[in-house]
């Protein structure tokens, strides 16, 4: 197969075509994928405690995605010298969305872990769109049967919440039910800022359980690698990615945005570190939520964030 879409006769521009993540191909048989990469959205937001409108993330994001679709020969980076998302280095599908049954977490819930369990039982390697950050929940939950995973979240809230109210499933609570898990065997926690969704408490719990939280002025104070030093290396991380953890002024389409927070060049290079150090087994982005942005550069910030990151970690994979 030629490495140029143009090659094929077709231009195929960013606004032709059906909105798949990155254009790449739509699999439907969730017991046929074969692919080193399956995306997933998790469209529910029915976990957020203030504005709604996550349920719209993964269809921005898509849509979104289409704009780095230009048909080359994958992305050349000219400052690290690599092409990442080479064809002959990219297998990418994407399986749409688990089915989200209006009111009910619990069985929608079950429904992502569903579909999460069914690219782990392909052996690749699950990129789940949300959706609020209650989904975390039913993705952590797929890595039942796996080996250990070390979780890295990227937000600007701890969401180490046990229960409110008897809530114990919304997009507070995941770093808590992740906390419980026997085959989590760590947490680092990046970005968590100012007024927070976690009383004191949360944190004291969260320290108490051996998770290492870093703000993003202290990131900034430490620089990215001495927080690379502080995440154990050569475990198999899962990276969950709340959009908030980026500052309003460039991620405004979201729930609950938290001034003070970071760029993208930041994260970038903090996941680069990340994949560079170890095993990326999953990751989900969650809490775009595209109505609050008119200008959809939020949108764009996800997916060009999220085709970066699969292309750095296909890239480790297959050399």
């Amino acid at each position: 197969m030629s490495n140029n879409e143009y090659d094929q006769g077709r231009l195929n521009l960013p606004f032709v075509g059906i909105c798949t993540f990155g254009k790449y191909p739509y699999v439907e048989n969730w017991d046929k994928i074969n692919a080193d990469i399956a995306v997933m959205g998790a469209p529910f937001d029915f976990g957020s405690q203030f504005r709604s409108g996550a349920r719209m993330g993964p269809r921005g994001i898509r849509e979104a995605s289409t704009l780095f679709s230009f048909g080359h020969g994958g992305a050349y980076d000219y400052e690290d010298d690599v092409t990442y998302l080479s064809s002959d280095k990219t297998k990418i599908v994407d399986i749409g969305d688990a089915d989200i049954i209006h009111t009910d977490t619990i069985k929608s819930h079950e429904n992502i872990k569903f579909g999460v369990k069914k690219i782990l039982s392909a052996n690749a390697i699950p990129i789940v769109l949300g959706g609020d950050h209650s989904i975390n929940i039913p993705c952590i939950d797929a890595f039942e049967e796996q080996e250990p995973i070390h979780l890295i979240q990227i937000d600007a809230h701890l969401d180490f919440v046990d229960e409110r109210h008897g809530v114990r499933y919304g997009h507070g609570n995941p770093m808590r039910r992740a906390s419980e898990k026997t085959y989590v065997s760590g947490l680092t926690q990046i970005g968590i800022r100012n007024v927070s969704s976690t009383a004191k408490e949360g944190y004291v719990d969260a320290k108490e359980k051996g998770s290492k939280i870093f703000s993003v002025r202290q990131l900034r104070h430490m620089g990215i690698d001495k927080i690379l030093e502080q995440i154990p290396k050569e475990k198999r991380y899962y990276i969950t990615i709340d959009i908030d953890a980026f500052d309003p002024s460039i991620a405004s389409g979201t729930g609950t945005p938290s001034h003070g927070g970071f760029y993208y060049y930041e994260i970038l290079e903090l996941l680069d570190g990340i994949i560079k150090q170890g095993n990326v087994v999953g990751l989900d982005l969650v809490e775009v939520a595209p109505d609050y942005d008119l200008t959809n550069s939020t949108s764009t910030l996800a997916a060009q964030l999220l085709l970066n990151t699969i292309g750095r970690i296909l890239y480790k994979k297959k050399k």
